[in-house]
């Protein structure tokens, strides 16, 4: 754990690494992007290089970066991020002013910067809901990605009701990969029998 969370530069390019959409970035696009000292960025990335993290390749004479899908916290580090940055940060934010969630899902295609289907459900909530505030949240994440978000809601009696029936739509959420924003995923899927 010591060489993931050293410094603020750090959680920066973390977040930026595992959030873009793009294969690689440049020093100086990374740099623009996360605010911080080029000697600060390059710092960072060549010890997260030497630990495995990222790796670089050069084109052209300009050093390119890329997050190393085969690093062995990937998933973890992807999560972590998914939780504190964009649509599930401000889930969990404001997690309280969304009423009482019981699961909050987000797939973790979505998470990848991943296209997404029309049959794909990006963020999936099950409680209590206070509507507008979901809406609201979710209409500024559209506002800044400029995509559509498919995300859908439900209170627990209905959830409880179509895993046990087994609903397709219901499975097809739950058995994807997933990041769980609020809730357990044992509990989640204690009630799937595959």
């Amino acid at each position: 754990m010591d060489e993931l969370f050293i410094s603020r530069v750090r959680v920066k390019l973390l977040q930026l690494l595992l959030s873009t959409e793009e294969p690689l970035l440049h020093v100086r696009d990374i740099v623009r992007r996360v605010g911080e000292e080029i000697n600060a960025v390059r710092r960072e990335l060549s010890r997260m290089e030497k630990n495995g993290m990222v790796s670089s390749e050069w084109r052209a004479n300009r050093r390119f970066y890329h997050f190393r899908k085969d690093y062995i916290y990937y998933q973890q580090l992807l999560g972590f991020v998914a939780k504190s940055s964009g649509l599930g940060g401000e889930i969990i934010k404001n997690k309280g002013k969304l009423g009482k969630i019981k699961y909050a899902i987000l797939s973790t295609k979505f998470a990848k910067n991943l296209p997404s289907g029309p049959e794909d459900v990006d963020l999936l909530v099950v409680g209590q809901i206070v509507l507008p505030e979901l809406q609201a949240i979710v209409s500024d994440e559209q506002t800044r990605h400029d995509h559509e978000i498919n995300y859908s809601f439900m209170d627990e009696a209905e959830f409880n009701f179509r895993m046990k029936r087994r609903d397709p739509f219901i499975l097809g959420v739950v058995l994807k990969p997933k990041i769980m924003l609020i809730g357990d995923e044992d509990d989640l899927l204690s009630g799937v029998v595959v």
